[in-house]
């Protein structure tokens, strides 16, 4: 039976919190795994979309004129004055939410697993995820193309994890541990650097 994806959600904000608690100014300035955006701007990100609500995401995003990049930038901007004490605040406001744009629970799990490794690789931090939260964001994302493409990355291809009990697809293997395939999946490519197979060439083309 699986685990309520918000007390998943719940924890994995808490301990995100407390791994950037102490960040200095170079590295909240440190580019994230999300391109384009830097730990600060993923954070707040990660705020913004925690506060949200499907009424007001379909307001914002009429007032962007439906361009979801313009929204998510203003979300960042607007998340992102004052200091970086002023973000962390704004992240803090929001670790117990359970308000969320459209779409499945799983997507927020994801968001906040994914986006948590986006923060933590390029400034060193190790977390140990749940094993349960990986595999189902990596479930999550193979499924679906919605923002992250994930399931045509990952089409015609196994992938299966080294380090949990999880294997999924069928075709020329991948693997490695659960969380860089999960990177992977969703078209990190710091992800490839962990892991091996003869269908590795082909994932790897598809970032």
């Amino acid at each position: 039976m699986r685990t309520d994806p918000w007390s998943l959600i719940h924890a994995e904000r808490r301990a995100l919190l407390a791994d950037v608690q102490e960040l200095t100014p170079e590295q909240w300035a440190t580019p994230s795994l999300c391109v384009g955006r830097t730990v600060r701007d993923t954070l707040a990100h990660m705020a913004a979309t925690a506060r949200m609500t499907q009424a007001g995401f379909f307001l914002k995003l009429a007032k962007a004129g439906f361009r979801f990049e313009v929204m998510t930038a203003r979300e960042i901007a607007e998340l992102t004055r004052g200091t970086s004490q002023d973000t962390l605040d704004r992240f803090a406001e929001q670790l117990s939410s359970t308000s969320h744009p459209p779409g499945p629970d799983d997507s927020w799990l994801g968001e906040t697993v994914v986006h948590g490794e986006d923060i933590r690789r390029p400034l060193g931090i190790v977390h140990d995820y749940p094993a349960e939260a990986l595999t189902r964001c990596a479930d999550f994302y193979r499924s679906s193309n919605l923002l992250i493409g994930g399931k045509r990355r990952v089409a015609g291809l196994t992938l299966r994890a080294t380090d949990a009990d999880w294997s999924a697809g069928s075709g020329p293997e991948v693997s490695g541990p659960m969380l860089s395939l999960l990177l992977a999946v969703t078209g990190r490519p710091a992800g490839l650097t962990d892991l091996t197979g003869e269908g590795l060439s082909v994932l790897t083309a598809r970032m």
